[in-house]
């Protein structure tokens, strides 16, 4: 596999603290890289759904909530593995390290956090994601400060240099529109590695540019959501599931 070095500018992009509570709205309102200075600074919610509720059982999304949200039939799939020490220090400390492959892109996707920045990458397959040693050398030599820093100095590199895959997730992804902004539910299928277990996690999700918009529509959908009995009233606990089974 060759890999197009471009991709070190997106890695950090898609490094973000870990929400510290159940609906924690986070603002990439401070870059993580030195590209893009003027684009605005972006809001995303994300929200547990009911498995049990709008999910099929052949594990796909009921047609009353593709219909109630005007979306298609079909799905993206989408790669995602995240990144941690053996001991995930990362994920201790609070940081979410993913990198994913979306089918059917010609690039990795880079999480849209700042300038929605896609890099090319020379692959056999959709399915195919860079292994770990290439990923340590692009991460340690591209760490952003507030992350090197984190719990002093060059601790972030420091947590790379004994770096892990955890996954791959094989994720699928719906979209469509409510109230004018565009709804993302993904579908996690979180498997284990010592028996055929999986548990499907569901999140619903947005992003806006305004804190404002973004508070109000996060307590508007959380109430639709709930009149509609699809609402998840507890932590789905996702990143949990994924450091222990992967």
């Amino acid at each position: 596999m060759v890999i197009d070095w471009r991709l070190l500018i997106f890695v950090f992009n898609t490094i973000q603290p870990l929400p510290r509570c159940l609906f924690a709205i986070t603002a990439n309102t401070e870059p993580l890289t030195q590209a893009a200075p003027n684009t605005m600074p972006e809001y995303e919610v994300k929200l547990p759904l009911e498995p049990t509720a709008v999910l099929c059982p052949n594990k796909e999304l009921e047609s009353t909530v593709l219909s109630t949200f005007d979306m298609p039939s079909s799905v993206t799939k989408q790669n995602i593995q995240f990144l941690n020490p053996i001991g995930k220090d990362i994920y201790t400390a609070g940081w979410s390290v993913p990198i994913r492959k979306i089918e059917n892109d010609d690039g990795f996707d880079a999480g849209d956090a700042n300038c929605k920045t896609k890099v090319v990458e020379s692959i056999n397959s959709w399915m195919d994601l860079p292994g770990e040693l290439n990923l340590r050398v692009m991460l340690i030599d591209e760490a952003p400060n507030n992350f090197d820093n984190w719990q002093g100095n060059d601790w972030g590199t420091g947590a790379l240099v004994e770096l892990r895959i955890f996954g791959p997730v094989c994720a699928k992804r719906s979209v469509g529109k409510w109230e004018g902004i565009w709804l993302y539910i993904k579908v996690w299928p979180i498997g284990n590695r010592v028996d055929t277990e999986i548990d499907y996690l569901v999140e619903a999700s947005f992003k806006t540019e305004c804190c404002r918009t973004t508070s109000i529509k996060h307590d508007s959908l959380i109430s639709y959501l709930q009149g509609k009995g699809w609402f998840l009233c507890k932590d789905s606990l996702k990143m949990q599931l994924i450091m222990e089974r992967y």
